[in-house]
């Protein structure tokens, strides 16, 4: 099968991840999540022969419930970098994020995007000071949505460097999966953005640490 990493797979994941207690049936990711029982079933079969689930296998009382959640993250980090995704850099002379909030809050958009990185990361750690915006755009709208968005705001377009960074999810289908609302501007989940940050060069592991520590002190996981 596909990895269990990809797109549509990972949706499966974060929602055993979220729920680390329950006892999963493949029918619980078909209204909620939108994946077809089939391929749930895949993705849950693979993750329990590599130890990661448990429960019943099959037959009329068959569910799977996580059994090990740090191993899972874990190769998860080995399969995953910020660098997959698709980045688009500009620059702006002003405070971006103040001047995009208004933009962000339309209707017709305030659902199609989430911050990542140090910029969603800061907004619960206060952690690293960075001058770039990171932000999620939905990828079925990325062209329209950052066009408008670089026109009203006078964004130029940089090969490097610059202080905003628009990007193109890898994960299309699943990196707005428990999204969170922070003061008032969409982030990806507490998940997503410890798999942003882990790998990514710019203090991003120091970051990650900080923020899991942050998050176990509130009791609150990485779901």
């Amino acid at each position: 099968m596909r990895s269990v990493f990809s797109d549509k797979a990972t949706v499966v994941i974060r929602a055993i991840l979220s729920e680390p207690e329950k006892k999963w049936k493949v029918r619980d990711f078909e209204k909620e999540f939108n994946v077809g029982r089939s391929r749930a079933a895949q993705v849950l079969a693979e993750l329990r022969k590599k130890g990661y689930v448990g429960g019943i296998a099959a037959g009329r009382r068959a569910y799977s419930r996580l059994t090990d959640r740090e191993g899972l993250i874990k190769e998860w980090l080995r399969a995953y970098r910020f660098e997959l995704n698709e980045s688009h850099l500009y620059y702006s002379e002003a405070d971006i994020l103040k001047k995009m909030k208004p933009f962000l809050k339309n209707k017709r958009w305030q659902n199609k995007y989430a911050l990542t990185l140090h910029t969603g990361a800061n907004l619960i750690s206060h952690y690293v000071n960075t001058p770039v915006t990171y932000c999620y755009l939905d990828s079925r709208h990325f062209k329209e949505m950052s066009l408008e968005i670089r026109q009203a705001l006078e964004l130029k377009e940089l090969k490097k460097g610059g202080n905003v960074c628009f990007i193109k999810p890898y994960y299309k289908n699943s990196v707005f999966v428990h999204k969170q609302n922070i003061k008032g501007l969409s982030v990806v989940s507490n998940l997503q953005l410890y798999l942003d940050l882990y790998h990514f060069p710019q203090r991003g592991k120091e970051h990650a640490d900080y923020l899991l520590k942050v998050l176990t002190e509130k009791g609150v996981g990485l779901g």
